[in-house]
């Protein structure tokens, strides 16, 4: 039986220093080696994933931005795609002015994958954000709103607290145009809006990816609420130990957690077992 084993990232293959320890490495690029079908789902864009992954074996295209695009990590081919029609975008847009709110807005500018935010209006979380992804070319600050929503658009994140937040995933949440989700970023108090197109999933990009090469089956792990969708059309689904309790409840089984090699750990007792499906 051919199956595709998919990860999330934060908080589950990557420790809490944001990275994949030498022995998770090391354990999966050798049984990807003997023919694991692996890769990763998360929210990060790839660039972002490819440097928190680094050293990492993915031979078959990789999930970002929960869903939106699956990519070649080898040659950066889009295999597929999703973005906001212009009207999605202008409500978007018109409900965040309204709101006083200060997105960071993803899109492609003259073709160019670009993330537009304006300098006046960066906040703490905001900088956090920058500065762990220092050097990175599709920054693009602006001085005023002026040219923040260009481009075919399709991603929004707004860093802020809770409260401020709130108000608008609720006006997000219930249109059926949008996916919207908030969560609190990991060890960190601030919280993170996303607002993407509303076939983007985590679920309905692993759909893609089994039909395009052609698996059997689905078997995954993550541990926060945006894996939610993903939990739900895997054929086994496992949290691991510091996830939220809302995916616990959904998984077949509660593995090591993020900081004990837990996903790692799991593969390499299936492949000894000689269950592991290639």
């Amino acid at each position: 039986m051919s199956i595709l084993y998919v990860t999330d990232l934060d908080g589950t293959l990557l420790n809490s220093n944001d990275r994949i320890s030498q022995y998770s490495i090391r354990t999966i690029n050798e049984l990807v080696a003997k023919g694991m079908q692996f890769t990763y789902a998360t929210a990060r864009s790839l660039v972002s994933a490819s440097v928190v992954a680094q050293g990492l074996s993915t031979t078959i295209p990789v999930i970002a931005y929960n869903g939106v695009l699956i990519i070649n990590p080898a040659t950066g081919e889009v295999l597929s795609s999703l973005s906001f029609t212009e009207e999605e975008a202008a409500y978007v847009r018109k409900t965040l002015q309204a709101h006083g709110a200060a997105p960071l807005v993803y899109s492609y500018v003259d073709g160019v994958e670009r993330v537009s935010y304006r300098e006046d209006r960066v906040n703490e979380g905001i900088q956090r954000y920058l500065d762990m992804r220092k050097g990175d070319k599709r920054f693009r600050p602006l001085a005023d709103e002026n040219g923040l929503y260009q481009g075919d658009i399709f991603y929004f994140t707004c860093i802020a607290d809770k409260e401020e937040l709130l108000p608008l995933y609720e006006i997000f949440a219930n249109d059926n145009r949008y996916r919207c989700t908030l969560q609190q970023e990991l060890y960190r108090p601030e919280f993170f809006l996303e607002i993407m197109p509303k076939k983007a999933s985590k679920a309905e990009a692993i759909k893609k990816l089994k039909e395009l090469w052609r698996c059997d089956k689905v078997v995954s792990f993550g541990d926060a609420i945006n894996d939610i969708p993903m939990f739900e059309i895997s054929d086994e689904c496992y949290a691991v130990e510091n996830a939220v309790p809302q995916l616990k409840a959904l998984a077949t089984g509660v593995i090591a957690a993020n900081d004990a090699d837990g996903v790692a750990k799991w593969l390499a007792a299936e492949d000894s077992a000689g269950r592991l499906g290639r």
